[in-house]
C-alpha cells in the first residue's frame, strides 16, 4: 500500500511535520511494508521553508540582514532543487518581517514603522547565489509599508516632493512623490518570482490591508485609518509613476500590502500557496498507485474547502480517483460541502469535549490516538 501525507500544521500546537511524524509512525505500525510520502504543508508563513525542505532534498542557507526596525537579524532562506532542473529559492518574509521579531525588540508593535527591507535583502542574497526562480511566502509579517521596504533593498528609490530619497513605511507612505526602478539590481533580471498567497485583501478599504490585518500588528483604530489613508496614497504613487492600478487587485493587501509590492517591483504572480506547494513538490506525480491521501489541519470550516490546503489536495486526488482522508482538532458546521471536493472521511481528534486552552497541550497525544484506530481499522480491512 501506499500512502501520500499532505498535512497543515495544527496551529498552536503541532507542526505540519511533526503531524507526518505521527502519521508515518501510525501507517508503518499496523500496515508493516507499506510505501509513506510525507509532503508537509505551509500557507507561505512562519515555518514554509522548512516543509518545502523536508519534502524535497535542499539546504538551508543562513545571513544577516535587516529585521523589521533595520536592525541587524540573522535570517534564512532555502534552496531546493524542482525536476526541471531549476535552483530555486524559498523565502518566507516573516524570517526577515516576522511579527514575533518586532514584538521580541525592544520598539514592540508598530506598523507605522516597520519595514520589509531585510525581506528584499533575501531576495537579492537568493538572486545572487545563483537561483534562477524564487518562491516568496507572504504571512505572520510586521509590516504595512506596501513591500516598499523590500523593492529599496534590491534598488528601487523613492522621493518625496521635495526631492529627498527615503525609504517609505507604514507611517510614510503617504510622502511618496516619484518611484525610480532603473536601479534595480541586475541579478534580479530574468529570474521567476513565484507569491505564495492566500488571502484575496484588496490593498486598501474596510476589507483591505489595514483594516483587516493591522490591529495584531499593535495598530489602534487612529492608526488603521492612517495606514490605510497611507495606502490608498501608495496606490496613487504606483498609478502615477509605473502606471499600474492595483488597488482592488485581489491578494494586493496581504501582508501589509506585499502583495500590491510584490506585483508593482517584482513583477511577480499572486498564487495560490497550496497550488505553489503542491506543483513544486511532484505532488501529481506522487499520487500515481497511491492507496490514500492523509491530509488535516488544526480546524476544518467552510474556509477550509474554499481555495485552502484541504481543498486543493481533495480536488487533485479526486481527479485521478484516490481517496481522502481529513484529520482536523475541530470539524465545524459546514465541512460537508468537503464530500463534494473529493474528500472521503473526515475525522476529528479531539476525544472530550473540553475549551482548546485546555486541550491544546494534548494535540499531539490525540492526533496519535485517531491516526492509531485509522490504521488499525485499515489493517484489518486489507
Amino acid at each position: 500500500m501506499k500512502f501520500i501525507l499532505a498535512p497543515d500544521s495544527f496551529k498552536g500546537t503541532v507542526s505540519a511535520m511533526q503531524v507526518c511524524a505521527i502519521m508515518r509512525g501510525a501507517l508503518e505500525k499496523h500496515l508493516p511494508g507499506c510505501e509513506v510520502i510525507a509532503f508537509p504543508v505551509a500557507d507561505g508563513g512562519e515555518g514554509t521553508v522548512n516543509c518545502f525542505l523536508e519534502a524535497m532534498s535542499g539546504e538551508l542557507c543562513r545571513c544577516t540582514v535587516s529585521g523589521p526596525y533595520f536592525e541587524k537579524t540573522d535570517a534564512f532562506y532555502g534552496i531546493i532543487n524542482e525536476s526541471n532542473g531549476k535552483k530555486t529559492a524559498v523565502i518566507e518574509m516573516a524570517a526577515a518581517a516576522g511579527l514575533p521579531l518586532a514584538e521580541n525588540s525592544p520598539n514592540g508593535k508598530d506598523p507605522t514603522r516597520t519595514t520589509t527591507y531585510g525581506v528584499g535583502e533575501l531576495i537579492l542574497a537568493a538572486a545572487k547565489s545563483g537561483c534562477q526562480k524564487m518562491i516568496l511566502g507572504l504571512g505572520g509579517s510586521s509590516t504595512n509599508d506596501g513591500g516598499c521596504g523590500a523593492a529599496a533593498a534590491v534598488g528601487v528609490r523613492f522621493f518625496k516632493a521635495d526631492g529627498e530619497q527615503f525609504i517609505p513605511v507604514g507611517g510614510t507612505l503617504s510622502e511618496i512623490d516619484r518611484i525610480d526602478v532603473s536601479g534595480v539590481d541586475p541579478s534580479l533580471s530574468g529570474i521567476e518570482i513565484v507569491t505564495m498567497c492566500d488571502v484575496d485583501n484588496p490593498l486598501h478599504g474596510e476589507t483591505g490591508a489595514a483594516y483587516i490585518f493591522s490591529p495584531q500588528k499593535g495598530a489602534d483604530p487612529d492608526t488603521v485609518k492612517l495606514l490605510d489613508d497611507n495606502l490608498i496614497a501608495f496606490d496613487k504613487a504606483l498609478q502615477k509613476n509605473l502606471g499600474r492600478n492595483l488597488g482592488s487587485t485581489p491578494g494586493a493587501g496581504a501582508a501589509g500590502g506585499m502583495g500590491a509590492g510584490m506585483i508593482a517591483f517584482f513583477s511577480s504572480s499572486l498564487t495560490s500557496g497550496i497550488t505553489v506547494v503542491l506543483d513544486t513538490v511532484g505532488f501529481d506525480a506522487a499520487l500515481e498507485g497511491a492507496s490514500m491521501v492523509f491530509t488535516g489541519e488544526g480546524r476544518i470550516d467552510g474556509q477550509s474547502v474554499r481555495g485552502k490546503v484541504i481543498s486543493g489536495i481533495a480536488q487533485r486526488a479526486q481527479k485521478v480517483g484516490v481517496p481522502v482522508t481529513v484529520i482536523a482538532g475541530d470539524a465545524a458546521d459546514g465541512v460537508e460541502a468537503a464530500y463534494d471536493l473529493g474528500v472521503t472521511a473526515i475525522f476529528s481528534t479531539n476525544r472530550v469535549a473540553k475549551p482548546f486552552s485546555e486541550i491544546k497541550a494534548k494535540s499531539a497525544d490525540n492526533l496519535a490516538f485517531t491516526m492509531d484506530n485509522i490504521a488499525r481499522l485499515m489493517a484489518v480491512s486489507r
